[in-house]
């Protein structure tokens, strides 16, 4: 997990996420469209996991 994707994480989730699947990326862009933390959230675990 590098810096860089960890500051996208925070300012705008899907982001940062985008090479970690289609999945991913929407389940992210969704829960950021229900709020900036539950996005920044997924975002976070979805980057910490090493799959």
């Amino acid at each position: 997990m590098s810096f860089l994707r960890v500051l996208l994480a925070i300012i705008f989730p899907p982001l940062s996420v985008i090479g970690k699947g289609c999945g991913s990326f929407l389940i992210v862009f969704l829960l950021t469209l229900c709020g900036w933390v539950p996005g920044v959230i997924a975002a976070l675990v979805i980057l910490n996991n090493p799959n």
